[in-house]
């Protein structure tokens, strides 16, 4: 998906940043979401995959998605096994976004992968793909901003605001996020 150039479409004024076909299908994304997902049952995550995988998202098995996250680009996303978009996510994914085995980003949580280039007078629209490692958690209404990479284990805390990556392992708080310390599991005893 090719970004309209600024200054021949006149972004700073309201003009496109994207073509035409790529707006044509985001409506009739945003249409067949409302009719077919959005309105369903939390349990029927394996109904909610189907229809992003037939929009071009690559959703694996297990996976969830709530009807009431937002998706605003299916080809642009992809989750692996048991990762986990819960209700109200905003997955603004102008660039992919990557999504970890056993990762769960939670309610009203925001991914989002476009930002402008303020130096620019024409205001151009900048795209950078978002990677949620493994195991990591993105916690109620966080934010993660384009280009960051949230490593595998790591943890976001509520309403922080991650606009650079974030180490594995880790656990982050805060507006700009802040390492507070490492991520250690416990060991989970056999019975």
């Amino acid at each position: 998906m090719k970004v309209l150039d600024a200054a021949a479409t006149g972004q700073a004024e309201g003009g496109a940043s994207f073509s035409l076909g790529n707006r044509l299908f985001r409506l009739v994304w945003m249409i067949a979401w409302a009719l077919l997902a959005r309105w369903t049952p939390p349990p029927l995550h394996r109904w909610r995959r189907l229809v992003l995988n037939l929009f071009g998202a690559r959703v694996a098995s297990g996976a969830r998605v709530y009807g009431t996250a937002r998706i605003w680009y299916p080809p642009h996303l992809e989750m692996a096994a048991f990762a986990t978009m819960g209700p109200g996510v905003n997955c603004y994914n102008q660039a992919p976004i990557r999504i970890g085995r056993h990762a769960i980003v939670s309610q009203g949580a925001h991914l989002c992968a476009g930002t402008h280039d303020v130096s620019d007078p024409n205001f151009q629209l900048v795209t950078r793909p978002i990677a949620i490692g493994e195991r990591a958690w993105i916690a109620a209404e966080a934010f993660v901003g384009p280009g960051v990479t949230v490593g595998e284990g790591t943890v976001l805390g509520a309403r922080g605001v991650a606009m650079r990556s974030l180490d594995p392992w880790s656990i982050y708080s805060g507006n700009p996020a802040q390492k507070l310390r490492e991520r250690v599991l416990r060991e989970v005893e056999q019975r």
